[in-house]
């Protein structure tokens, strides 16, 4: 366990090196820079904030400070929010992101494994029938058009919740719902098709044949192993809860990461960008992290070392 742990530890080192390589460079190669949009600047004054953010070096001078920057753990300041440095933002920043999508994340795996092994259990019926109509539909609905609907109905129609902005619980169930339904609607699709092979198992039909109730098969003897694929799966879960998010902070005026980070990306702000591209690479990869530790878990067979 210590030497997977350190070997993927380096690996995190060097895809973190790659990411803020490419995005450096990636970064000035657009032409819309910090300075592009300012108006009527002299040429004095442009001078001076190009010096301040060193901007008047070579990309390549640029990339060798930034890196040394960011290896003693200095994020800089951002371009636009001249008072914040980008580690202060991420501050005040991330808890709102990390509880928008744990709560999406919520969502997405009660809604998706209830109605995934409901539809396997009653495989054929009109539940199964119905429940699969609905998760290939979340499919195929991007969030932001969820999100348009929820508005209409859930504000507009019943007014049960804000239509934007944070603050309070009402102001987290519709974006984090918004958010967690695809994935949702992708995790019962899997959990259908882990249950139906497992419920299809020797040790299944011997438990069945000792008298075990059918509550119980399920629930303790097929949930744990059918499990599996819904764990693989999240990974990429989180990736795109934490991607998504970007779009359903902006839709929902929600002061969290991805709304500075488009706001970033739209007004060149470099510093802020990059720290924020940073800062999502370390979260994927320590949720893909988890994930491989956790198959230890689930699966004894499956060895941590793997």
């Amino acid at each position: 366990m210590i030497a997977m742990s350190l070997r993927r530890l380096g690996w995190m080192v060097l895809t973190l090196w790659v990411v803020f390589t490419i995005s450096f460079f990636l970064m000035r190669a657009v032409p819309n820079g910090p300075l592009s949009s300012e108006r009527n600047l002299s040429p004095e004054i442009e001078r001076l904030m190009a010096k301040r953010f060193n901007l008047d070096k070579t990309p390549f001078e640029q990339y060798r400070m930034e890196l040394g920057n960011i290896l003693s753990g200095d994020l800089g300041h951002s371009f636009r929010l001249n008072d914040f440095t980008v580690a202060e933002v991420i501050e005040q920043g991330l808890p709102i992101s990390l509880s928008l999508g744990s709560l999406a994340l919520a969502f997405a795996l009660t809604l998706g494994l209830i109605a995934g092994v409901t539809s396997a259990v009653f495989r054929g019926t009109r539940w199964d029938t119905g429940f699969m109509l609905l998760a290939t539909t979340g499919i195929a609905l991007p969030n932001f058009v969820i999100a348009g609907i929820c508005i209409l109905v859930f504000v507009f129609f019943f007014s049960w919740f804000p239509a934007a902005g944070w603050g309070s619980w009402q102001h987290m169930v519709l974006p984090a719902f918004c958010l967690g339904l695809p994935y949702a609607a992708s995790i019962s699709r899997i959990s259908r098709t882990s249950m139906l092979d497992v419920l299809s198992e020797d040790y299944i039909r011997t438990a069945r044949a000792k008298g075990v109730g059918p509550t119980r098969v399920v629930m303790v003897h097929a949930l744990r192993s059918a499990l599996l694929p819904v764990v693989s799966y999240l990974g990429p879960a989180v990736a795109g809860i934490l991607t998504g998010s970007l779009v359903i902070e902006r839709v929902f005026a929600i002061p969290g990461l991805g709304t500075h980070f488009v706001e970033a990306a739209i007004q060149g702000d470099y510093t802020l960008a990059m720290g924020m591209v940073l800062l999502y690479t370390v979260l994927l990869y320590s949720m893909n992290w988890l994930v491989d530790l956790s198959y230890a878990f689930l699966n004894p067979r499956i060895s941590a070392h793997s």
